[in-house]
């Protein structure tokens, strides 16, 4: 019996004798499957190939990234936010070994798990039992979840907070209970992870909002719309995505600029072609 992994999305599987005979989250029209066809792995043979071991650098005062060299699945970064006396996982990576839990115990160790959308569920059970953490879930999201755990804590309405300071904001788009994670961090302005639900341009000057980011499907502009305006309700001056694209300053008048452009787009009136 294992843990299966798909290669393609570095998401997990509840425990089967067999390889499962699809992955559901590559076959669903906002991921892919891989042109090499569908491909399995586990865990245990990505630490015993030696291949693989995880980057935990220092971004700033309270704030690490985790990031999986070489990549590996879709090579989101994963966060560890510190505040108050309490360690918050933000988005999850599939590879974990002992090296990157002993080193996360000496920053503290992690108190909760909270995941923008399934995209990024990887092997979050693992972590969760790791660390003896909750793991917070939209439940708009709860059919997506592949290997289920008592961890699993799916919660309900707009907005949660974890701890003052800490607090999730469903906005979907991307999926239905598509959550980024505002980060009140002692500063006179907040920073915003928004993992892809909003993904940082190449110039980190603009934003963008996709319903598939491989596939090329916008979101339809009553949704960004409101996204927008959801995201006018909070405060914030910093915006960091899932592939460690960063807004370092006026990121919330970014986002409602891009917002702007974006919707003249699809409503045909930035430009003739």
């Amino acid at each position: 019996m294992n843990y299966y992994v798909c290669e393609t999305c570095g998401v997990q599987y509840e425990k089967s004798i067999v390889e499962p005979s699809e992955c559901k989250i590559c076959t669903e029209e906002r991921q892919y499957v891989s042109v090499n066809g569908q491909k399995w792995t586990t865990l245990d043979d990505l630490v015993a190939s030696g291949q693989y071991k995880n980057v935990i650098t220092i971004e700033e005062a309270g704030l690490h990234s985790i990031k999986t060299v070489p990549t590996f699945g879709i090579g989101q970064t994963a966060y560890l936010v510190q505040h108050s006396h309490f360690n918050l996982l933000w988005d999850c990576i599939t590879y974990i070994d002992a090296e990157t839990i002993t080193t996360i115990k000496e920053l503290g160790g992690i108190h909760a798990i909270a995941l923008s959308h399934p995209h990024y569920y990887s092997s979050q059970v693992e972590w969760a039992e790791a660390f003896d953490a909750p793991i917070y879930i939209h439940e708009d999201d709860k059919e997506w979840v592949t290997r289920p755990s008592e961890h699993i804590v799916f919660w309900t309405g707009e907005e949660l907070v974890l701890k003052e300071g800490i607090v999730l904001h469903r906005v979907g788009g991307h999926f239905k209970g598509a959550t980024v994670l505002e980060w009140q961090n002692n500063k006179k302005e907040g920073t915003l992870f928004v993992g892809d639900i909003i993904r940082v341009v190449a110039d980190r000057k603009w934003v963008t909002f996709m319903y598939s980011y491989p596939n090329f499907i916008p979101l339809p502009t009553n949704v960004v719309k409101r996204i927008a305006s959801q995201m006018d309700s909070i405060n914030f001056e910093k915006l960091i995505d899932a592939f460690h694209r960063v807004i370092e300053k006026d990121a919330k008048e970014r986002l409602q600029i891009s917002a702007a452009r974006y919707i003249a787009a699809l409503e045909n009136k930035l430009f003739e072609t």
